[in-house]
């Protein structure tokens, strides 16, 4: 059985057969209407529930339409559908559901409800989110990258604003795909050193660079995320502004790159707060590849997950 957790805790010819399947079987389905199911049908009377503790756009459509493209079913629940461990533990949450399922899914806050699911579940988990890492949303990036400009070993990837979620999933995938990475940033917004540490010792050059134009030279990657989540107060959002402005991607910073860099973010945008719409609109921009991308990778790592 195979979790997938987080990037780290999987092995690099792991992620590097998912990323590979994803491309066929994007490859094979071509131009089909999105409802038309695979050719092969390898989730077919398979159960998957997907677990919602956070709101979600794309987790859910992309999770949703690919176990329907596979052949399989969903049970979509919310964090108040099931209170998890506001009454019954997560771990029999757990036990409950994998009588009744055969792939668990779940988006949450706190790391430790992922890691609790999985140490008590009897099928595979699959970690959608949590305030730690987004490893799915990093496996549709490396994808998307492939797709324009080739293997990404040995390309160096520029992450600016806040050393978040996403950030610590990109240095998780650095030692094990074989890249470089870049931080630029407010000190205060740094990334986790521990999983700085961890891509350095897979042997992954891992830069912190204050100044951006100074950060983004030879970059052949430019992401970026959302300066402020939707649970901030205003009196921390009007301070993380003021910190993150001088990170904005913008035409200035992406002509300090290489002049083919890509610029990825993981959306939703807020328009000429984090980046402005003249780079998530211009052709530098993968964006919406990466959106449609989200569902070709988790389909893979389901298939991994269950070992069809």
């Amino acid at each position: 059985m195979n979790h997938f957790l987080d990037i780290h805790k999987t092995d690099a010819s792991d992620l590097r057969a998912i990323i590979d399947q994803a491309r066929a079987m994007k490859d094979r389905r071509g131009g089909l209407p999105r409802g038309t199911p695979d050719a092969d049908q390898p989730l077919a009377g398979r159960m998957v529930a997907l677990i919602f503790e956070k709101p979600s756009t794309r987790t859910r459509v992309s999770f949703d339409m690919g176990v329907r493209q596979m052949g399989g079913q969903t049970m979509v629940l919310s964090g108040s559908d099931m209170q998890l461990g506001h009454g019954e533990t997560i771990a029999d949450t757990a036990r409950v559901l994998s009588r009744y399922v055969d792939l668990i899914m779940i988006r949450t806050f706190d790391e430790s409800v992922l890691t609790e699911m999985a140490e008590f579940a009897s099928v595979p988990v699959i970690n959608g989110l949590t305030d730690r890492s987004h490893p799915c949303q990093i496996m549709a990036d490396i994808l998307t990258y492939e797709e324009h400009r080739g293997p990404i070993r040995g390309k160096k990837v520029v992450w600016c604003g806040d050393g978040n979620n996403v950030c610590a999933s990109f240095l998780h995938a650095a030692g094990r795909f074989g890249f470089d990475l870049t931080f630029t940033g407010p000190v205060q917004l740094d990334p986790e050193m521990e999983f700085v540490g961890l891509a350095r010792n897979e042997g992954a050059t891992v830069t912190i660079e204050r100044d951006p134009f100074k950060a983004v030279e030879g970059a052949d990657l430019i992401v970026t995320d959302t300066w402020v989540s939707m649970h901030d107060a205003q009196s921390s959002r009007e301070r993380r502004h003021n910190m993150l402005r001088p990170y904005q991607v913008n035409r200035a910073l992406m002509e300090a790159a290489k002049p083919d860099a890509l610029f990825m973010h993981c959306l939703p945008a807020h328009r000429e707060e984090e980046v402005t719409s003249e780079i998530m609109d211009g052709p530098a921009s993968v964006v919406f590849d990466e959106a449609e991308n989200r569902l070709h990778a988790q389909k893979a790592v389901m298939r991994w997950c269950l070992g069809v």
